[in-house]
């Protein structure tokens, strides 16, 4: 279950917008072997916001696209269908039966700019930062080179699969 928050006016979303962005995230979350109920929170805002929540968490005072708070930690290298495979969570990794995945602040006025800055879709960019956020929850990263290929990789695997490549919507 997707748990949504839109505290920005600066770009107008529609229901094909939620519709897109929760078949997407549903879809990457199967493609990386989350099997039961899960629960995150996405909370749409403008740059400003993300500015200001980049600086208070990260201490990095600038805009950025996305931010990824994961409520799951993994073992260094290892991503959440290595570790978590058969395993049972723990019962503070659970709100009931659901799998409590984290939290997700997308900055749409960010991805409007960034979609023609690339020449694709606002759609597109929004998927695209929505797919690289999830991996983050799952695990990814990309701080180190190895890492960073793993992820990009991966990110274009699972919007290719969902049948959305750069140049769609």
């Amino acid at each position: 279950m997707i748990l949504w928050d839109d505290d920005q006016d600066k770009v107008v979303v529609d229901e094909k917008f939620y519709s897109l962005m929760e078949d997407i995230v549903k879809y990457a979350l199967g493609e990386e072997g989350v099997s039961i109920p899960w629960e995150l929170s996405i909370t749409l805002v403008d740059n400003e916001a993300i500015r200001h929540i980049n600086n208070e968490f990260r201490q990095i005072d600038k805009v950025t696209d996305v931010l990824s708070f994961p409520m799951l930690s993994y073992p260094e290298g290892l991503v959440f269908s290595e570790f978590y495979a058969g395993k049972r969570f723990r019962d503070e990794d659970l709100d009931g039966d659901q799998l409590v995945l984290g939290d997700i602040v997308l900055s749409l006025e960010k991805a409007k700019e960034q979609s023609e800055e690339f020449s694709h879709s606002f759609l597109r960019e929004a998927c695209y930062l929505t797919v690289h956020s999830i991996l983050h929850l799952l695990g990814y990263d990309h701080m180190n080179p190895d890492d960073k290929k793993r992820m990009r990789k991966r990110e274009e695997e699972i919007l290719r699969n969902f049948d959305m490549t750069r140049g769609d919507i």
